[in-house]
């Protein structure tokens, strides 16, 4: 329609050369046509326009030296995107990919994920440019204590509070929450995975990938199906695709292939996650190890031959466009049946059309890696009311989320005429809500 054909243009024009938040926009938006045409009091009000806007983009640099003394100079973002259902949340991805697109794109997706928990958090997003690979537990504190002695202006449990994402877990989380406890002497849930030991909570570190894995069974189980016997390719050899790893191979799954930046690793007998977690957990290696720890297990250079193995299920938990159309058609052809987002945005455009095109059950990110955020809201409660609830608690209270995830997408997808697509179905579901609470704040 040409409300959200216009929207998307002046995004573009006014957002040059940032790809990865055009492309998050243009799936997002035309996914809302079918609402926005039910609703022309947004186009009177630019809600669109609010919406793709950020409330507040915040750039800064973040100075740090080295053990040998010498001084560096990285970027830090901060993108506090909508607040309109409750103060920001979102992660902070330290890598040497990131730039403003990046962090934009992640951020518009953390607002209907977000929102989609049905828990009160709105969208953001943020992080660095600094690569944490390679350095040391001291370079590492010291760019984190820089890091956070700008952030802590313009964060709180009550304004913005951030969790990791890549290239921050537990370590890093450790160091900032330190330095902001040291500068702002307050003792809150201003970050979120956190050690148990200071606030965390239980389950927060499988949370993502469980939660991938229990909207793909609700997925499996409304076609009177289930992971058992099924054969699963899992992208990404981190949080999330260890613990993806885990749950689905309880559910009686076989994984058989899992990746990090340098190549992948294929088990026909089955993934060893033990091995798995020694390797990246422990001793913080790379997974080619695992081919010479595991007899029969082969060990490929490159990430994209990942997809060309048969497989019922794949999860690709990595980062975004990890699979591209020609991916996607290889993964069709070798009889994929069920696709689900274990990363933000894994999956191109083109790749998205292939499988739908297909019949494939696609499950896209806003909602099947909801897991992490909607724990991380979990934690945010516990920390208001100084509780601390079992890992059985919070674990069936996550399940409860992502179970409802996958019907709200469903009957939205439903309602608006576009059944069986939940990326339409997701986007909907996430965007009412969120414009139901602009449209009641007024013009702000």
């Amino acid at each position: 329609m040409q409300y959200v054909e216009r929207v998307l243009e002046e995004l573009k024009t006014k957002n040059p050369n940032e790809p990865e938040f055009h492309q998050a926009a243009t799936e997002i938006l035309n996914g809302l046509k079918p609402v926005i045409e039910k609703h022309p009091e947004y186009e009177k009000a630019a809600l669109l326009e609010r919406f793709v806007e950020p409330e507040r983009v915040i750039l800064f640099r973040v100075p740090w030296v080295d053990d040998n003394g010498a001084v560096h100079v990285n970027k830090g973002y901060r993108v506090q995107f909508n607040s309109a259902i409750g103060p920001y949340k979102g992660g902070l991805r330290f890598h040497p990919s990131v730039n403003l697109s990046i962090i934009k794109f992640l951020g518009l997706e953390q607002i209907l994920k977000n929102s989609l928990t049905g828990l009160p958090i709105g969208g953001g997003k943020g992080g660095s440019d600094f690569d944490p690979k390679g350095k040391s537990d001291n370079e590492i504190m010291k760019f984190c204590q820089s890091f956070m002695t700008e952030l802590c202006r313009h964060i709180g449990q009550d304004t913005d509070v951030p969790a990791g994402d890549i290239g921050v877990g537990g370590r890093e989380i450790g160091y900032l929450f330190g330095q902001y406890k040291r500068i702002r002497d307050e003792h809150v849930g201003v970050l979120t995975g956190r050690g148990l030991s200071y606030g965390g909570s239980l389950a927060r570190k499988e949370a993502t990938g469980y939660g991938l894995v229990y909207i793909t069974e609700e997925a499996l189980k409304c076609r009177k199906d289930s992971f058992k016997g099924k054969t699963v390719i899992i992208s990404g050899s981190g949080n999330v695709a260890i613990y993806a790893c885990h749950k689905a191979q309880s559910l009686g799954a076989k994984v058989v292939a899992m990746y990090d930046s340098n190549g992948y690793i294929y088990d026909k007998n089955g993934i060893q996650l033990d091995v798995v977690k020694q390797i990246k957990e422990v001793e913080r290696g790379r997974i080619k190890e695992y081919a010479n720890r595991v007899k029969g297990a082969e060990y490929h250079e490159g990430c994209k031959g990942i997809w060309t193995i048969p497989c019922d299920i794949a999860l690709p938990c990595a980062t975004q466009n990890e699979i591209d159309k020609a991916s996607a058609e290889i993964l069709v052809k070798n009889g994929v049946k069920y696709v689900g987002e274990g990363a933000n945005m894994p999956s191109t455009l083109e790749a998205i059309s292939v499988f739908q095109k297909a019949g494939v059950v696609f499950l896209p990110a806003k909602a099947a890696n909801a897991g992490g955020v909607a724990t991380s809201a979990l934690e945010m409660a516990q920390s208001s009311g100084r509780l601390f609830w079992s890992f059985e608690e919070v674990d069936a209270k996550l399940k409860n989320i992502m179970v409802n995830i996958y019907h709200n997408m469903d009957e939205a997808a439903k309602e608006y005429g576009v059944e069986g697509d939940y990326v339409a179905g997701a986007n909907i579901a996430g965007f009412k809500k969120v414009a139901e609470a602009m449209m009641a704040h007024g013009i702000v």
